[in-house]
This record gives C-alpha cells, structure tokens and sequence, in this order.
C-alpha cells in the first residue's frame, strides 16, 4: 500500500509566476470599478484579475473574469497592457496560494469601456470574490490596494490614465 506524499515546495525565489490578467474597467464618466474581496480582513479592494486557462487568449480571460466575479461581461476592451507586469506575494501567503506552486503572478492588463448598468453588476456570483463595489478615479486607487500589490496598481493607472482622459475629452 503506497501512501500518497506531497511534493516539496520548490524554494520561493525559484517559483514561476502565475499568468493572469487584470481589468480596469470604466464607466461612461471614466471612473473605475473597484471591489472589496470578501476574504481578506481590512480594507483590501482591487480590479476584477485572475488566471489564464491553459491555451485561453488573455482578452477572453478578462471578460471571462469579468462575469465570474462581478456577474457580467458587459464591456468592450478599448486598451491593453505594454507589457506583462508582475508582482510577488510575500513568502508566508505564497506558500498558501495557489498549493504553493507559485511565487505571484505575472498579468496581462486590459482596460474596458463598461456597456450595462449598474443594475447589471451582481456580486453574488457562483464562488464570490468581493463583498461590495464602488466606481472611483483611477487615480485614487492604488492606496486602497493591499501593500503587496500596490506598485502593480501605480503601473497600471499610469498607463491607462490617458484611456481615462480621452474618454473624458
């Protein structure tokens, strides 16, 4: 009889990162929808993210995404990401996500023109990732972000800024 072992954990710094996207998605005044995770104590919020399927093109991964944690996908990608930006997860919380496989995740970034209703977005979904939601300036966002993910947040609004300001002309 052969008992089943638990492989090792490969050592933090040599871990691969995760692929994913992230959303930024934008209402008809510009401003960014931003959703407080239900799982994480104090005040976390972030941008609709999560992980790419093995052969998902990125863009269906954020609309995917989208629906799964918000209840819709209705948007219309309207910018993306120059690069792959990625961010680390400290050590002791690396070790507990995702079985310990990975060091953070390195996201593709898309920024969306929001088409429903507010009426359309329904955080009770399948598996609920936030516990409420607001739309806010971009800009004003990456304070609200939990520590670690936090320069992620600064790239992405300085990228997408100008998405926000032509929107806006």
């Amino acid at each position: 009889m052969s008992k089943k072992h638990k492989a090792p954990l490969l050592p933090y710094d040599q871990r691969p990162y995760r692929p994913g996207i992230g959303l930024v998605l934008l209402n008809p005044q510009g401003l960014a929808f931003v959703a407080q995770r239900i799982d994480t104590p104090g005040n976390a919020w972030q941008f609709p993210q999560g992980g790419i399927d093995e052969g998902e093109d990125p863009r269906a991964t954020a609309l995917r995404e989208m629906e799964e944690e918000i209840g819709t996908n209705k948007a219309e990608i309207i910018a993306e990401s120059r690069e792959w930006i990625s961010y680390d997860l400290p050590p002791e919380v690396a070790d507990k996500s995702w079985k310990g496989r990975f060091r953070g995740q390195a996201q593709k970034w898309f920024c969306a023109r929001f088409t429903g209703t507010d009426a359309d977005i329904n955080l009770e979904t399948e598996h609920p990732e936030f516990c409420r939601w607001r739309w806010m300036e971009l800009a004003e966002v990456p304070p609200l972000i939990i520590p670690f993910k936090r320069v992620l947040y600064d790239k992405v609004a300085a990228e997408f800024l100008p998405v926000v300001q032509a929107m806006r002309v």
